[in-house]
């Protein structure tokens, strides 16, 4: 429920657990930390429903890879990206992360999702105790499994999806809209590969790829960079020898950084 303000765009992220997060200018921000306080519009919000159960290899990447390209990079333009039903409520906090962090992508304010049994979880894991409060009496208990949003609220339009129906998704130069699934794709020549970033760092990114990349080699001719996306998820992937998966494959290893999306490499 909280209200967070960033100076990056994918301050978004946030909406995984519940906060109304957002990203601003550098003079915003400073104002905000100044006095605490922030001035903006109230935009509107979009619910978006996911029914059905997701096929192998379908995660939160490519559901809202689905959905942006569904309704393009202007479809939820100065609004909030609400995001429900029971799809998503399956989903591990790594894949609500990813769908929250590119609610930016559509145009979006924000991205969040309900409060649940996993985002508590996650939130006492990574908090300090000194600031996690847990829910009042009243919050407990089966009907408090989960925190959903206020059954009388007003949206400007509710979009419905059938997950069942999802493949993978790729999404091409140059917009993020400009998705196809995988059937569509063909053959295609890469030249590089990067697994990583704020979108797609988190440890469990990490294993799927490692499970891939066991055993095989990166083609001579293909540049492969791997980056986990804080040092926790560096940590972890080292202790479960993911890293060193990784590096026997042929693929380089970075620290954690926004190093390609500014074309760093």
């Amino acid at each position: 429920g909280q209200v967070i303000v960033g100076a990056d765009s994918h301050t978004c992220t946030y909406g995984a657990l519940g906060a109304f997060a957002t990203g601003m200018g550098s003079t915003d921000i400073a104002v905000a930390m100044a006095t605490g306080e922030i001035w903006m519009k109230v935009p509107q919000t979009i619910k978006f429903i996911y029914h059905g159960k997701l096929s192998k290899w379908v995660s939160g990447k490519d559901l809202i890879l689905y959905t942006i390209g569904d309704i393009g990079v202007d479809g939820a333009l100065y609004s909030v990206m609400e995001f429900s039903g029971e799809a998503v409520d399956e989903l591990p906090m790594d894949g609500r992360f990813t769908m929250a962090n590119m609610a930016i992508e559509a145009g979006a304010k924000a991205g969040i999702f309900n409060v649940d049994d996993k985002t508590k979880e996650y939130v006492k894991a990574h908090v300090s105790l000194r600031h996690w409060e847990p829910s009042p009496p009243s919050l407990r208990g089966a009907s408090a499994t989960k925190q959903s949003q206020c059954k009388d609220a007003e949206y400007a339009k509710i979009i419905e999806y059938d997950v069942s129906k999802i493949e993978p998704q790729v999404a091409f130069p140059h917009l993020p809209s400009n998705t196809k699934p995988i059937s569509q794709v063909g053959d295609i020549k890469l030249d590089q590969v990067v697994i990583g970033s704020c979108t797609n760092g988190r440890l469990e990114d990490l294993r799927v790829a490692a499970k891939l990349f066991k055993g095989r080699k990166v083609h001579p001719d293909l540049r492969c960079i791997i980056i986990p996306g804080s040092q926790k998820v560096y940590l972890d992937a080292l202790r479960e020898r993911l890293i060193e998966i990784f590096i026997e494959a042929g693929a380089a290893v970075s620290t954690p950084t926004c190093g390609p999306c500014l074309g760093g490499y």
